[in-house]
């Protein structure tokens, strides 16, 4: 009988199948790195038939698989939970069409999601989801977890922007869910897929909808002697009729990470900054960031710096976009987590983040969504000291469970993962659940495409999670 690896070698080329304790362990998780469990091997696809071949050999065999893109997640979507095979789609990067007549543009799902913006940036377009990974997420991650990003804001998550998906569904069938048409008569299909977290299949094609670059970007940066007057702003702008395109929160805790690794101008009393952008047509742009502007210095803003040129707003947004990776110079492990509030409740909230942080001994910095209460707290401890892995899941736990209490959920964008599977009955109740399985079960009635994430409801998962978070610390 052959092998895992020489199976996987009939069906695709030699060089893109990968085994050995050096892969298991460069694949044991993704960007959330509390849980981990290696997989027995890793498959680089460079087509939808290879990939439809790969999954109907783990039918076959009931050999579990789990798709991943770049490993930028964040809640464990693309934890190889059971083992068995994970389908990378990192070879599945071909833009197949820029049509920009009708504002659309296809790819395979591993193309990096700025690489999209960078194809049809000619035309006057770009793609809109901007998650702080862009640079290296792809469009098959986006999709599985409906990613957001600062300008989901005003423009919407990753569902408002797909028009089609092409799938391997978990019959190992090739199906195209959406028409390519926005507002299509039916049931929404794409909306379930999109989001579905890669459990109702494998995506390997979208066709996502272009939008017209603005004719105008104003961008501002202001600066707090504390963070309750930043997020007391917040609330305000949103309360005069401004939609920002994004409006951005750094708190303390992540401004002396960025400071340390990028020039930014802002005075030595700085405890919290608002980043605020406005865009459309000029007269509107420069209107709505006067306006967010006046909320600022309302609220006790001790300075408010306007972009004058492109140069200035990318080095502002370079703070933002790679904020999260600098937090690795305040200790050796990060775990983001992300919950939503109602904006009326930030001040509250992250009050209640930093007496968590206190109680469980670790560092906690806050860089989020502020205009739409998305909440990004980020804990930063030594994963090597004993019983900081078990104080980092408590401390997440608690947060969460504080955003459903107050009126919020358990995710805004980074998925649910394997690390918040447990949360989902404290913001539904079983009737609520029983329709989620109900609904799953129409695509998925194995326990074979990516198990044990969203609802753990497979046998063994439980188990599988005592041991991850067992081996962990």
């Amino acid at each position: 009988m052959q092998t895992l690896h020489e199976e996987m070698e009939r069906l695709l080329a030699p060089d893109r199948v990968l085994m050995g304790p050096d892969v298991q362990r460069a694949y044991d998780c993704d960007a959330y790195t509390v849980d981990r469990n290696a997989p027995s091997c890793v498959v680089l696809p460079i087509s939808t038939e290879e990939v439809q071949s790969v999954v109907r050999w783990c039918i076959a065999n009931e050999v579990p698989y789990t798709p991943r893109g770049a490993g930028t997640g964040l809640s464990g979507g693309a934890l190889a939970a059971m083992g068995g095979v994970l389908v990378s789609t990192k070879k599945m990067t071909r833009i197949l069409d820029v049509d920009a007549p009708n504002r659309r543009l296809r790819a395979q799902a591993g193309a990096v999601n700025l690489r999209l913006s960078k194809e049809c940036a000619q035309y006057g377009l770009h793609f809109v989801p901007d998650p702080s990974s862009q640079s290296v997420c792809t469009i098959g991650g986006n999709i599985a977890e409906n990613s957001g990003g600062p300008h989901t804001l005003k423009y919407g998550v990753t569902v408002q922007h797909v028009l089609e998906a092409k799938m391997v569904d978990t019959q190992g069938e090739v199906v195209t869910v959406g028409c390519g048409v926005a507002g299509a008569p039916g049931l929404d299909l794409l909306g379930v897929v999109v989001g579905s977290e890669g459990t109702l299949g494998i995506v390997t094609e979208a066709l996502v909808r272009l939008t017209p670059n603005p004719e105008k970007v104003e961008t501002a940066l202001a600066s707090f002697a504390d963070t309750r007057s930043a997020t007391e702003t917040v609330a305000a702008i949103i309360a005069e009729g401004t939609i920002p395109a994004a409006l951005e929160m750094i708190d303390e805790g992540c401004l002396k990470a960025v400071l340390a690794a990028f020039p930014l101008n802002v005075p030595a009393e700085t405890r919290a900054l608002l980043l605020i952008e406005c865009d459309g047509a000029e007269a509107k742009a420069t209107a709505d960031i006067q306006t967010a502007v006046a909320q600022c210095k309302a609220h006790r803003a001790i300075q408010v710096d306007i972009a004058k040129d492109e140069k200035e707003r990318t080095r502002l947004w370079t703070a933002r976009k790679k904020g999260i990776g600098a937090m690795g110079r305040l200790a050796p492990t990060i775990v983001t987590h992300d919950g939503v509030i109602p904006r009326s409740k930030l001040p509250e909230m992250l009050e209640f983040v930093y007496e968590v942080a206190r109680e469980h001994g670790l560092g906690v910095g806050n860089m989020f969504h502020a205009g739409d209460g998305n909440l990004h707290p980020i804990f930063y401890f030594d994963d090597r000291e004993s019983g900081k892995i078990d104080a980092v899941v408590a401390a997440g736990e608690k947060v969460i469970a504080k955003c459903i209490e107050i009126g919020g959920s358990a995710s805004g964008e980074h998925g649910i993962g394997v690390e918040k599977s447990a949360l989902l009955k404290m913001m539904f109740n079983e009737d609520d659940m029983r329709m989620q399985e109900d609904v799953k079960s129409v695509f998925n009635t194995s326990s074979l495409c990516n198990p044990c994430k969203v609802i753990p409801d497979q046998k063994g998962c439980v188990e599988h999670m005592r041991r991850w978070r067992g081996a962990a610390t």
